[in-house]
């Protein structure tokens, strides 16, 4: 049975709020939460550090009121289950997804989300690796299955059973088909713009999982190619060339030279007048263009099917319920590394602040955490 939340949690929790747009932080003492039925109560030991966290900050991008609790990355320990959860027990490892606001948000003693937000911290990761990777694998998994229409294995997958003929698991899933359609290969290529962001990192592996014979082309920094194609990438583009410059390396390196099929636009590559780079597309090709949300306004050239995604559309795909449990037997089956290099900012909440300013002026190739 489910641990008694009022008697097996402790009287209160420390939360960092935001107390206005663009701030200050402050922190503030809070009652205990009380997980819902199918909720766990997390005491969180690391939190990521997001673009998301510092643009709510500034701009109030998904904030309806303040102050706010922000933070949609955490790894700690089970302390509280809700009364119908299965497969969580109080001292459990885990890395979850966190909340837009409030207390399942991230950035405070005790974050509580819904059971399926969650899964097994895998156990050669840290807590501050395992705080790194929620919301970039599940924005990548909704880049795929929702922006593509590609099916990936690991989530439909029975015990000991990997769906056959994954090569030709390359054309869009009919809409409402609980089965993949198994048709001639669609894809034969995919830009990844920002291949050494989180996302970028891991959209390669998931569609170099699902896709074994794909050609992935993605952008990126130069310092970043050895390890985006030890990831997955076929090949990488230098991303600080000009927009004209990157389609016409993209087209050379894409198949018979003609263009890629789909995009995976992870840091709006293709946005803010840079709509050149849909001139990578191959002329009679499909032109799936799938736009990772990043408020800015999404303009496509014309004949491109455009898809904007977020990291929670995950849980909405065919076998996405499960999208986390199954990500822990992807990294222990060797087929999902650490997309990015991680590191920690300081340890304790009152350092998330400046961690988020840092994070403003320009990361690359590296996800920042805090240790709590």
């Amino acid at each position: 049975m489910s641990p008694n939340a009022s008697s097996a949690a402790p009287k209160g929790i420390q939360q960092y709020i935001a107390a206005r747009q663009g701030g200050p932080f402050q922190l503030i003492n809070a009652p205990y939460p009380v997980p819902g039925p199918n909720e766990i109560c997390i005491r969180n030991r690391a939190v990521g550090l997001n673009p998301l966290d510092w643009k709510n900050l500034h701009h109030g991008m998904m904030v309806d009121s303040w102050p706010e609790i922000f933070g949609i990355d955490t790894a700690g320990v089970v302390e509280v289950v809700g009364k119908n959860v299965q497969g969580f027990k109080a001292g459990d490892a885990v890395m979850s997804l966190a909340g837009h606001g409030g207390r399942a948000g991230a950035f405070q003693d005790v974050t509580t989300v819904p059971a399926n937000y969650a899964c097994r911290k895998p156990t050669a990761w840290t807590f501050e690796q395992a705080a790194s990777v929620p919301i970039c694998y599940l924005t990548a998994v909704a880049s795929i299955i929702k922006g593509l229409g590609v099916p990936l294995p690991h989530l439909r997958e029975l015990p000991n059973e990997r769906i056959p003929n994954l090569d030709d698991l390359t054309s869009p899933m009919t809409p409402g088909a609980t089965q993949p359609q198994i048709k001639p290969p669609l894809l034969t290529s995919v830009l990844v713009i920002g291949g050494s962001s989180g996302v970028g990192a891991s959209a390669v592996q998931l569609l170099r999982d699902a896709l074994p014979h794909l050609v992935i082309i993605t952008t990126n920094s130069r310092a970043h190619n050895q390890k985006v194609t030890s990831l997955g990438a076929t090949t990488c583009v230098d991303r600080n060339m000009k927009p004209d410059q990157i389609a016409k390396a993209v087209r050379e390196a894409s198949p018979n030279g003609k263009g890629v099929d789909a995009m995976i636009d992870t840091v709006a590559g293709a946005m803010a007048g840079n709509k050149e780079i849909f001139g990578a597309f191959r002329e009679d090709g499909p032109k799936l263009y799938s736009h990772v949300m990043t408020g800015e306004k999404l303009e496509v050239s014309e004949g491109v099917k455009a898809a904007t995604v977020f990291g929670r559309m995950a849980f909405q795909t065919d076998g996405g319920g499960a999208a986390m449990t199954k990500l822990v037997d992807l990294v222990e089956s060797g087929r999902f590394k650490m997309p990015l290099e991680i590191e920690v900012v300081g340890k304790g909440l009152g350092v998330i602040g400046a961690g988020l300013e840092k994070l403003r002026g320009g990361v690359s190739g590296t996800k920042l955490v805090v240790s709590l």
